[in-house]
């Protein structure tokens, strides 16, 4: 879990306050635009958000070094192997950096060894600079968020990880009305 500092709460609950007042009137009667992004796979590939476009999409944010990150894998996997053959795609993105001078610097190499050891099949993004992470507004790891099929964020961040529930069932209330929608 991140943990941020007194000072830097405020900082971010301004700036939080200000981009939702922002977006409120950039999107009257709330309406949201759908994300735009593109992240680098570590088998070399590229992912972006207009790919995606017409899928349901769940992005699990995490980090190799997180105590959490085997459950997380686990639950990532099986949400995936539920939902996979229903137009749901499912990603595992990591906020590992890509710096080799970062103490929390992971390779692609080390990256796909640790979804290889904890049985994730499931593509694996990069997004070093959590670029992403904070424009989907989750503000712990690991977080989940769910894409609909316009791309918009649907419902919160669920941020955090009960090992003791199964993912899937976390998810399932949320995506099935997704996949009912066209």
């Amino acid at each position: 879990m991140l943990k941020i500092k007194p000072q830097s709460a405020i900082a971010v609950t301004l700036a939080l306050l200000f981009a939702l007042s922002n977006a409120a009137q950039a999107f009257p009667g709330g309406a949201r635009a759908a994300l735009d992004f593109r992240l680098k796979t570590t088998d070399g590939g590229e992912i972006s958000s207009e790919m995606l476009r017409g899928d349901v999409v769940v992005l699990a944010f995490g980090a190799s070094w997180l105590p959490l990150s085997k459950a997380q894998a686990l639950g990532v996997q099986e949400v995936a192997d539920e939902f996979g053959e229903r137009n749901v795609r499912v990603y595992w993105v990591s906020t590992d950096s890509d710096s080799p001078k970062s103490k929390n610097y992971a390779s692609d190499e080390q990256l796909r060894a640790f979804a290889r050891k904890n049985g994730l099949k499931v593509a694996v993004l990069r997004d070093p600079d959590g670029a992403l992470f904070k424009q989907t507004g989750a503000d712990q790891l690991p977080s989940i968020v769910i894409l609909d099929r316009a791309g918009e964020i649907s419902g919160s961040p669920i941020g955090g990880i009960d090992p003791r529930r199964k993912l899937v069932e976390v998810l399932s209330p949320r995506l099935k009305p997704l996949l009912e929608e066209k």
